[in-house]
């Protein structure tokens, strides 16, 4: 990749030169500059792990009970829904039925 000298917007290979896009600046192609660039052709494939079956909302858990299904483990996080000067409302999710409810509700 190739960024233009005189307005530092990316170039596009016409032929044997680099030009760019924005202001017309052309430049010839160098073959060693050319070949010691990284390009994404020839690199090894990653490996495709399959997490949809992992139920992980990527959020911590603890121990609450849920009223709804009697299920003793949440999701939880901090929301700030008031002014900024009054302390932050904890809200639970149930990993069980997905039931909502914020600490202050109980």
């Amino acid at each position: 990749m190739e960024f233009c000298d005189e307005c530092g917007s990316m170039m596009k290979t016409e032929g044997d030169e680099w030009v760019c896009g924005s202001c017309g600046f052309a430049k010839p192609r160098n073959a060693e500059t050319e070949a010691a660039m990284t390009t994404t052709q020839g690199q090894e494939e990653t490996e495709v792990i399959d997490v949809s079956d992992v139920d992980d909302r990527g959020l911590p858990t603890t121990e609450v009970h849920c009223d709804e299904c009697g299920n003793d483990e949440a999701y939880w996080y901090m929301q700030q829904i008031r002014s900024a000067d009054e302390s932050e409302t904890r809200f639970f999710v149930c990993t069980n039925c997905e039931h909502r409810w914020r600490e202050d509700d109980h």
